[in-house]
């Protein structure tokens, strides 16, 4: 899957020791099975359930998972998304694309644009593409690739997706909290009720651990070192997805100016606003996971409207003018939130 275009702040406090492989826990009549493994290319996925009658998943939960990547990854050459962009089409779509394309087209329309899954050009001329090659677009380039972006000009049906082949598609800004959903959905068809699912930071949540409690999840602090983790909030999480974007770590210097790495596709150029981090809380990850992508493009102030406009609870983290942080909490979230060191 190509990297994700807003980078991923989310700290999974629940998650320990991924050297194991696979073991259980005994609790009770209930014991804890934990998997992980990588997909994606590199990232790590972490899968934990309870049961009486624990069984190790891990062979089903990876061949979702490969069928997931052999339809949206454009790291596989002959994937669904790699046909779709080297041909400008795709006959008898698998249903799992067809699930991504008809939510981004929701998030694209709720969000007036803001969300758009064929950013990808914009993206790679800024620098933050694979190449990584820094460099400021001049007006006439950012103008030029502003033509190949648009999702509106996507058609699709059960049978066939068209586009421009010039156009760019890329899901990975909302493809990682489908996947948290599609292993959600196993562990469901399993009558699990107790189990924790997260992939890359994207995570959701049911029941309760092992020590009996709802599950927990850390939000960190966005003005620390990169190589450092300290948790502004947590979050107890039960039947509800939560996924979190950021973009203060991602971004590169020319001169005084800050280049950070999130495009608005309106307009081809970089955000600038002191929104720092937006995590989404949704009854599925897919959807608060392109979310969080958008509300990174407009900010705090659109950012609360839309999340009233669409029923999502919401927890921003922003800087003040003076550098003090602040932080806005959706009033259905403010129960299930204990704050560390930072104003409400």
């Amino acid at each position: 899957m190509g990297r994700k275009l807003i980078f991923r702040i989310i700290f999974v406090i629940v998650i320990a020791g991924a050297a194991y492989r696979y073991f259980t826990f005994q609790r009770s009549e209930l014991q804890l099975t934990y998997v992980t493994g990588q997909t994606m290319g590199t990232i790590q996925y972490n899968v934990k359930y309870l049961s009486s009658d624990p069984e190790n998943y891990k062979p089903q939960i990876d061949s979702v998972l490969k069928a997931f990547n052999q339809s949206l990854s454009t790291y596989i050459p002959d994937s669904e998304i790699s046909t779709l962009n080297k041909t400008g089409e795709l006959a008898d779509p698998s249903s799992m694309f067809l699930d991504v394309i008809e939510s981004s087209q929701y998030v694209f329309s709720s969000t007036e644009g803001t969300f758009d899954p064929t950013v990808g050009p914009l993206v790679n001329a800024w620098g933050f593409g694979p190449d990584k090659i820094l460099k400021v677009p001049d007006s006439a380039v950012v103008d030029s690739l502003m033509q190949l972006v648009g999702f509106e000009a996507i058609s699709f049906s059960n049978d066939l997706i068209g586009m421009n082949p010039e156009m760019y598609l890329d899901f990975s800004a909302i493809a990682k909290g489908y996947a948290v959903d599609l292993l959600a959905d196993f562990l469901g068809s399993k009558d699990f009720e107790n189990y924790m699912v997260e992939i890359g930071g994207e995570v959701i949540a049911k029941g309760v651990n092992q020590d009996g409690e709802v599950w927990k999840i850390g939000i960190e602090d966005p003005m620390v070192n990169r190589n450092e983790q300290k948790l502004l909030a947590i979050v107890k999480l039960n039947n509800l997805a939560m996924a979190t974007s950021g973009n203060y770590r991602n971004y590169y210097e020319v001169g005084d100016r800050i280049i950070a790495h999130t495009i608005d596709p309106r307009t081809g150029y970089n955000t600038n606003h002191n929104l720092l981090s937006a995590s989404v809380f949704a009854k599925d990850c897919m959807t608060a996971d392109a979310f969080a992508t958008a509300f990174m493009v407009v900010g705090v102030g659109e950012a609360k409207r839309i999340a009233v406009q669409n029923d999502l609870e919401i927890f921003l983290i922003y800087q003040e003018e003076s550098g003090e942080l602040r932080s806005y909490v959706s009033e259905g979230l403010t129960p299930l939130v204990e704050m560390n060191k930072l104003d409400k």
